[in-house]
Protein backbone atom coordinates (compact mmCIF):
# COMPACT_ATOMS: atom_id res chain seq x y z
CA UNK A 1 0.00 0.00 0.00
CA UNK A 2 2.57 2.43 0.81
CA UNK A 3 5.04 1.65 -2.17
CA UNK A 4 1.92 2.16 -4.09
CA UNK A 5 0.69 5.68 -2.70
CA UNK A 6 4.77 6.65 -2.88
CA UNK A 7 4.77 5.51 -6.72
CA UNK A 8 1.92 7.43 -7.35
CA UNK A 9 2.95 10.79 -5.54
CA UNK A 10 6.08 10.45 -7.25
CA UNK A 11 3.85 10.04 -10.77
CA UNK A 12 1.68 12.86 -9.89
CA UNK A 13 4.59 15.36 -9.27
CA UNK A 14 6.47 13.69 -12.47
CA UNK A 15 9.73 12.05 -11.26
CA UNK A 16 10.62 9.11 -12.84
CA UNK A 17 13.96 7.28 -11.85
CA UNK A 18 16.53 6.12 -13.98
CA UNK A 19 19.84 3.63 -14.13
CA UNK A 20 20.79 0.92 -12.18
CA UNK A 21 18.44 -0.87 -9.49
CA UNK A 22 20.97 -0.28 -6.04
CA UNK A 23 18.85 -3.07 -3.98
CA UNK A 24 21.03 -5.33 -6.31
CA UNK A 25 24.24 -4.40 -3.95
CA UNK A 26 24.18 -5.47 -0.61
CA UNK A 27 26.32 -2.89 0.66
CA UNK A 28 26.94 0.82 -0.46
CA UNK A 29 27.34 4.76 0.03
CA UNK A 30 24.50 6.41 -1.64
CA UNK A 31 25.96 9.81 -2.61
CA UNK A 32 22.90 12.43 -3.36
CA UNK A 33 23.68 15.64 -5.00
CA UNK A 34 22.67 18.44 -5.25
CA UNK A 35 21.30 18.92 -1.63
CA UNK A 36 19.77 22.90 -1.99
CA UNK A 37 15.77 22.13 -0.20
CA UNK A 38 14.11 20.57 2.16
CA UNK A 39 12.04 19.18 -0.81
CA UNK A 40 14.92 16.75 -1.07
CA UNK A 41 14.27 14.95 2.25
CA UNK A 42 10.38 14.19 0.92
CA UNK A 43 11.50 13.11 -2.74
CA UNK A 44 14.02 10.99 -0.61
CA UNK A 45 11.41 9.34 1.10
CA UNK A 46 9.16 9.19 -1.76
CA UNK A 47 11.84 6.77 -3.25
CA UNK A 48 12.63 4.72 -0.02
CA UNK A 49 9.25 3.28 -0.09
CA UNK A 50 8.23 3.72 -3.67
CA UNK A 51 10.81 1.59 -5.42
CA UNK A 52 11.73 0.49 -2.56
CA UNK A 53 15.43 0.93 -1.16
CA UNK A 54 17.00 -0.09 1.94
CA UNK A 55 18.54 2.63 2.98
CA UNK A 56 19.00 4.84 6.14
CA UNK A 57 20.03 8.62 6.05
CA UNK A 58 23.02 10.72 7.76
CA UNK A 59 21.47 14.39 9.54
CA UNK A 60 22.28 16.93 11.48
CA UNK A 61 21.48 15.48 15.18
CA UNK A 62 19.03 18.64 15.55
CA UNK A 63 16.46 17.45 13.36
CA UNK A 64 16.03 14.23 15.90
CA UNK A 65 15.05 16.44 19.02
CA UNK A 66 11.28 16.21 20.48
CA UNK A 67 8.79 16.28 19.21
CA UNK A 68 9.87 15.30 15.70
CA UNK A 69 13.42 13.10 16.25
CA UNK A 70 10.90 9.80 16.74
CA UNK A 71 9.36 10.37 13.02
CA UNK A 72 13.10 10.92 11.72
CA UNK A 73 14.05 7.78 13.15
CA UNK A 74 11.81 5.45 11.89
CA UNK A 75 12.58 6.62 8.98
CA UNK A 76 15.86 5.41 8.95
CA UNK A 77 17.41 8.28 10.07
CA UNK A 78 20.56 8.03 12.01
CA UNK A 79 21.86 11.95 13.68
CA UNK A 80 25.53 12.99 13.40
CA UNK A 81 26.67 15.58 16.04
CA UNK A 82 28.45 18.28 13.80
CA UNK A 83 29.46 20.96 16.28
CA UNK A 84 32.49 18.18 17.73
CA UNK A 85 34.86 16.63 15.99
CA UNK A 86 34.51 12.72 16.31
CA UNK A 87 35.59 9.28 14.64
CA UNK A 88 32.57 9.95 12.11
CA UNK A 89 34.03 8.27 9.15
CA UNK A 90 35.66 4.99 11.29
CA UNK A 91 32.73 4.29 12.85
CA UNK A 92 30.05 4.22 10.14
CA UNK A 93 32.69 2.56 8.25
CA UNK A 94 32.91 -0.10 11.06
CA UNK A 95 29.15 -0.64 10.43
CA UNK A 96 30.02 -2.27 7.15
CA UNK A 97 31.29 -4.71 8.90
CA UNK A 98 28.86 -5.77 11.59
CA UNK A 99 26.02 -6.27 8.60
CA UNK A 100 25.55 -7.89 5.12
CA UNK A 101 22.64 -5.87 3.98
CA UNK A 102 23.62 -2.06 4.66
CA UNK A 103 23.46 1.31 3.28
CA UNK A 104 23.34 4.91 3.97
CA UNK A 105 22.50 7.72 2.29
CA UNK A 106 24.71 11.29 2.25
CA UNK A 107 24.79 15.01 1.06
CA UNK A 108 27.94 15.16 -0.18
CA UNK A 109 27.95 18.70 0.13
CA UNK A 110 26.77 18.48 3.93
CA UNK A 111 24.37 21.24 3.95
CA UNK A 112 22.07 23.34 1.85
CA UNK A 113 23.83 26.52 1.68
CA UNK A 114 26.02 26.96 -1.41
CA UNK A 115 29.51 25.60 -0.84
CA UNK A 116 32.51 25.52 -2.85
CA UNK A 117 33.40 21.76 -2.11
CA UNK A 118 31.93 18.17 -1.06
CA UNK A 119 33.07 17.02 2.48
CA UNK A 120 34.95 14.05 2.05
CA UNK A 121 32.97 12.07 4.67
CA UNK A 122 31.10 10.26 1.98
CA UNK A 123 34.18 9.22 0.28
CA UNK A 124 36.19 7.90 3.12
CA UNK A 125 33.22 5.64 4.44
CA UNK A 126 33.01 3.91 1.32
CA UNK A 127 36.67 3.77 0.83
CA UNK A 128 37.40 2.87 4.27
CA UNK A 129 34.53 0.07 4.45
CA UNK A 130 35.23 -1.06 0.75
CA UNK A 131 32.10 -0.63 -0.51
CA UNK A 132 31.13 1.19 -3.33
CA UNK A 133 29.44 4.59 -4.38
CA UNK A 134 26.47 5.35 -5.99
CA UNK A 135 25.68 8.61 -7.32
CA UNK A 136 22.44 9.82 -7.18
CA UNK A 137 21.36 12.62 -9.32
CA UNK A 138 17.96 14.85 -7.97
CA UNK A 139 17.13 16.36 -11.37
CA UNK A 140 14.66 18.51 -10.31
CA UNK A 141 15.05 20.19 -13.41
CA UNK A 142 14.37 17.29 -15.61
CA UNK A 143 12.56 15.56 -12.64
CA UNK A 144 14.92 12.81 -12.86
CA UNK A 145 16.43 10.79 -10.30
CA UNK A 146 19.62 8.72 -11.66
CA UNK A 147 21.25 6.08 -9.93
CA UNK A 148 24.55 5.61 -11.13
CA UNK A 149 26.40 2.44 -12.16
CA UNK A 150 28.49 1.60 -8.29
CA UNK A 151 31.59 3.41 -8.63
CA UNK A 152 34.54 1.67 -6.48
CA UNK A 153 36.95 4.69 -4.88
CA UNK A 154 40.67 3.98 -5.91
CA UNK A 155 41.98 6.21 -2.58
CA UNK A 156 43.25 8.47 -5.39
CA UNK A 157 41.16 11.40 -3.69
CA UNK A 158 41.91 14.17 -6.51
CA UNK A 159 41.38 11.29 -9.14
CA UNK A 160 38.16 9.62 -7.83
CA UNK A 161 36.45 13.16 -6.84
CA UNK A 162 37.30 14.52 -10.66
CA UNK A 163 35.23 11.38 -11.96
CA UNK A 164 32.48 12.39 -9.07
CA UNK A 165 31.82 16.46 -9.90
CA UNK A 166 32.06 15.49 -13.27
CA UNK A 167 29.13 12.66 -12.89
CA UNK A 168 27.30 15.71 -11.26
CA UNK A 169 27.83 18.41 -12.99
CA UNK A 170 24.48 19.68 -14.83
CA UNK A 171 22.49 18.25 -12.22
CA UNK A 172 19.97 21.05 -11.17
CA UNK A 173 18.36 21.11 -7.62
CA UNK A 174 15.18 22.92 -6.46
CA UNK A 175 17.25 26.16 -6.26
CA UNK A 176 20.41 25.96 -8.62
CA UNK A 177 22.22 28.82 -7.35
CA UNK A 178 22.67 27.02 -3.95
CA UNK A 179 24.13 24.02 -5.52
CA UNK A 180 27.64 23.17 -5.03
CA UNK A 181 30.47 25.37 -6.83
CA UNK A 182 33.72 23.61 -7.67
CA UNK A 183 36.85 24.94 -8.19
CA UNK A 184 40.08 22.47 -9.51
CA UNK A 185 41.86 24.31 -6.22
CA UNK A 186 39.13 22.91 -3.99
CA UNK A 187 39.59 19.32 -4.84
Amino acid sequence: MIKALCRLILKLCGFKWTGIDPETIPQKVYAVYPHTSNWDFPLGILLKFGMPLNVNYIAKDSLFKWPYGFIFRKLGGIPVERSKSSNFVDTMASLFSQYDELSFAIAPEGTRKRVRKFKSGFYYIAYQAKVPLILVKFDFGNKVVDYSEPFIPTGDYKKDMTFIINHFKGTQGVHPELACQWEDEDL
